[in-house]
């Protein structure tokens, strides 16, 4: 029985070519219009995001 990629995970990380996994900032969906420009485009980077090999093997099994 081979593992299944959990796709809750996948929709919301990204799994670069050279195996970095990164996310979106989070809270950053709504309520931005009080910020500053530099703020609201500084939410749309990518960041890294901490997991350990054993979780990623477990959860991204198939992510690419």
């Amino acid at each position: 029985m081979s593992i299944k990629t959990n796709k809750s995970l996948t929709k919301r990380l990204k799994v670069t070519k050279n195996g970095k996994i990164l996310s979106r900032a989070p809270g950053f969906n709504h309520f931005n219009a009080k910020q500053s420009r530099r703020k609201q485009l500084n939410g749309k980077k990518m960041n890294d995001f901490a997991i350990s090999n054993k979780n990623a093997r477990t959860y991204l099994a198939n992510a690419k």
